[in-house]
């Protein structure tokens, strides 16, 4: 089989094409993205395209199967930007599927593409994924779900496949997280479980994370398999602040939902991190995930906890670990990261 792995250089591209090396069904594997890496994979070349703007079909003519996994985060500040890669850019790889003739097509969501649901027991795939109005990411998730919707209808014979993971976290993958979510001011050394001595105590603040080389094998799984429909795709234990507490022998400190969000609306106004307040409102309000389904029909099972994929997390930001690619190298944001602080935190950075 030949794959394409559309935003290749990502968290998750990186596993995927892990994973996809060590699949003996795997012949070949095309890595696109918009800037060629350093990294060597087996099986994998390298090939430079924009979704926004590059002719895909070349790419895609011959593949058994696309993975479309490339979207941005940052630059918060530019959302006309964010919706033209992560929507319309989306909506031209679905087309270029179709033009080239591949018979099967696994998508990135997420999480943050489900409606506000509940955090006291799990939902499986068919809870509604019409997003968050106040964060940008719900609504490009949702607004590309129903793009798929779409898709399906008019393209009854390609195999379409949508993986919801929750949080998705590596030690390879610090550098590039820290860069899209805390932003430059974060001193690395302090993110020692020895000087977390607080936790945030926010009410509803409960979520589920995954490691990225378990999600990597769920995509693989997806693209070779004879599978179809939405798969959440989560580790356990669910995280909230108690359970946090313990893993970091810190100490829980209520925190009204109210006080939160206004503090890291400020702190975004201020420049002083990335993230814009959304992102707190997605946290609180999706709802918990049933990964059922991944295990039954997937045949998907994480190795890893939740727990250790945050732990092996923080572990590599104190660290400064990345991957020889332009998304999670540790020099990406500059000499002292000045880069990102010239950009204006979450603005871009050419």
């Amino acid at each position: 089989m030949r794959i394409v792995v559309v935003g290749a250089t990502g968290n998750v591209g990186t596993s995927v094409l892990a994973a996809l090396a060590e699949d003996d069904q795997v012949e070949s594997v095309l890595g696109v993205a918009r800037r060629r890496p350093e990294l060597q994979v087996g099986k994998v070349e390298w090939a430079e395209a924009d979704i926004a703007s590059s002719d895909l079909v070349p790419l895609f003519r011959g593949a058994d199967a696309v993975v479309h996994l490339a979207w941005l985060i940052q630059p918060s500040r530019d959302l006309e930007l964010l919706r033209r890669v992560n929507v319309d850019g989306s909506e031209r790889v679905f087309r270029a599927v179709a033009e080239a003739g591949v018979p099967a097509l696994v998508y990135a969501s997420s999480v943050g593409a489900y409606s506000p649901g509940p955090k006291d027991h799990r939902v499986d795939e068919s809870w509604p994924t019409d997003g968050l109005p106040s964060s940008f990411y719900g609504r490009h998730k949702a607004a590309v779900e129903r793009l798929l919707d779409r898709f399906e209808r008019e393209q009854p014979g390609v195999r379409v496949v949508r993986l919801r993971p929750g949080l998705i976290f590596k030690r390879d993958a610090a550098s590039g997280i820290r860069r899209l979510f805390v932003g430059p001011f974060l001193p690395s050394p302090l993110l020692r479980p020895t000087l977390l001595r607080l936790v945030p105590d926010i009410q509803d603040l409960r979520f589920q994370a995954v490691h990225s080389l378990d999600v990597g094998e769920a995509y693989a799984r997806a693209a070779v398999g004879d599978v179809a429909g939405a798969f959440n795709v989560v580790a356990e234990p669910v995280l909230d602040s108690e359970r946090l507490a313990k893993i970091l022998d810190a100490r829980p400190v209520r925190l009204p939902p109210r006080a939160a969000r206004v503090a890291v609306d400020l702190t975004y106004r201020l420049r002083l991190h990335p993230t814009p307040p959304g992102w707190l409102d997605l946290a609180l309000n999706v709802p918990l995930l049933d990964a059922g389904r991944a295990h039954r029909e997937l045949g998907w099972q994480p190795r890893r906890t939740a727990e250790e994929a945050l732990l092996e997390l923080l572990a590599g930001l104190r660290e400064r670990a990345g991957l020889e690619t332009p998304p999670l190298a540790p020099d990406t944001g500059g000499p002292l990261r000045t880069r990102e602080v010239l950009s204006g935190v979450g603005g871009r950075q050419g």
